[in-house]
């Protein structure tokens, strides 16, 4: 595919609302997928109740309410390649791939992300821990979207 052409294809997409564009030309094949910056979302604020004998404390309109800082997980993050369904087990009732606690190796698949009715197992990248595990079965994942830390 021409270079000049995969480079108008880009910034098609980067100027338009299209997140992703896949065009197949004779052998070639290109997918195209636009980086979003996933949403922050500021974290519930609770007030307790104030002793009977202070005044209640009201907060004013014009105090910022700042959002908790993300949690960063300690470890290799495996993230989503592409958008999807996700999956732990091989197939429903099956054991999941891997567990919180279980040693990895390089190349073990840690999960299937169903994308367009295509299962894709999603391989650990290195070695080590599953520390965590960050999506629920069957949850929607997003490209780019932590899966597992591994330790």
């Amino acid at each position: 595919m021409d270079l000049r052409k995969l480079k108008t294809l880009i910034d098609l997409v980067g100027e338009s609302d299209i997140a992703e564009l896949e065009i197949t030309e004779g052998d070639d094949k290109v997918r195209i997928v636009k980086a979003t910056a996933a949403p922050v979302m500021a974290a519930p604020v609770t007030y307790a109740a104030a002793p009977a004998s202070a005044p209640a404390a009201v907060p004013s309109a014009a105090e910022p309410i700042a959002p908790a800082a993300p949690v960063v997980p300690q470890g290799d993050v495996v993230k989503a390649p592409m958008v999807g369904t996700f999956y732990r087990a091989p197939s429903p009732g099956a054991s999941p791939f891997v567990e919180v606690g279980q040693t990895v190796k390089e190349g073990q698949p840690l999960c299937i992300i169903e994308a367009m009715k295509l299962l894709n197992e999603i391989e650990a990248d290195k070695s080590g821990v599953i520390k965590e595990v960050l999506v629920e079965n069957g949850e929607p994942v997003e490209f780019g979207q932590p899966l597992f830390v591994i330790g």
